[in-house]
């Protein structure tokens, strides 16, 4: 068979973001999730897998279905009697936001609980993602099951893609990231990290020092700077390519990892890096614009092609 769907694995959260006055509304999203909504929207004529785990609760049902009325699938993801999401809310001064989460207990923690299941939900896959954020949430023996089904899927023909996305309070310690971020770069064909991320957790001095330190294991690298140039760097040479001003952001939640999504929708559909990285620029200005993580479909793909 072919291999041509797109597999994401992380947590998907409940989502509270604020509107006027006391009201809130809901949605469902997280890091590695945005991503792959990005990506599905822009590669529809792939099939598109979250991978995680679940609970049995109402919240996690509507996530569930919300997926596939999304045309997104969860693929041989557990689903755990008695356990439930995670929950973040957004707060917004201007468009810059800042997140309180509930998480502690949340059912994607067990997302490594079966490794046959986990193996399965990984085959056929054209392209497998995930992020620190996903390693940041197992223990040690998960992150470790997580790793082997990852490399198992890359030695199978599955291209992986890796953000680091480093967040210090999901981490242990700071050390253990610094040692367990490698161990996934190792795994990986297309790392897209973040360089304020990465000055934070590596000490990289510039974006070029963190591309110079993660092609050592890597041949793609993509660095995000927020509203600087992306650093795109393949096989030792890099490039900058210029992100795209927006005058006037509502929401900048998820904007890195629309970019993510953009990118490697732009590389599977054959584009060079440079003008996936434009790409994946537009998306993250069109993603700015709009209040949540995610975007309408149809928003994305009018920014990709522009």
């Amino acid at each position: 068979m072919t291999a041509n769907g797109i597999a994401s694995i992380g947590e998907c959260m409940l989502e509270l973001s604020g509107q006027a006055g006391p009201n809130w509304r809901m949605g469902f999203a997280g890091d590695t999730f945005n991503t792959l909504w990005a990506l599905h929207a822009l590669s529809p004529e792939r099939p598109a897998t979250y991978i995680s785990a679940f609970g049995d609760d109402p919240f996690s049902r509507d996530q569930i279905d919300f997926f596939a009325q999304n045309g997104i699938g969860i693929g041989i993801s557990p689903v755990i009697a008695g356990a439930r999401p995670g929950l973040y809310a957004i707060t917004l001064t201007g468009a810059e936001r800042a997140f309180t989460y509930w998480r502690s207990d949340a059912a994607a923690r067990q997302l490594a609980s079966d490794p046959a299941a986990l193996a399965k939900s990984l085959e056929n896959q054209a392209l497998v993602y995930f992020s620190g954020i996903t390693l940041a949430i197992l223990d040690g023996p998960a992150r470790r099951t997580l790793l082997d089904a990852v490399a198992k899927a890359r030695a199978a023909g599955s291209l992986v893609a890796f953000d680091p996305n480093y967040r210090p309070r999901l981490w242990q310690s700071r050390e253990a990231a610094q040692t367990t971020i490698p161990e996934a770069l190792a795994v990986t064909d297309i790392a897209l990290p973040t360089f304020p991320d990465e000055q934070m957790l590596f000490a990289d001095e510039t974006p070029q020092a963190t591309a110079e330190r993660l092609g050592k294991q890597v041949g793609e690298v993509v660095v995000k700077n927020g509203e600087d140039a992306a650093l795109v760097a393949l096989n030792g040479t890099a490039q900058p390519v210029p992100a795209v001003h927006v005058a006037t952001p509502v929401d900048t939640t998820g904007a890195g990892d629309s970019f993510n999504g953009g990118y490697l929708a732009a590389r599977l559909a054959g584009h060079v890096p440079a003008d996936a990285a434009r790409r994946a620029h537009q998306v993250a200005a069109a993603v700015v614009q709009v209040r949540g993580a995610l975007a309408p479909f149809e928003v994305l793909r009018t920014a990709f092609e522009a």
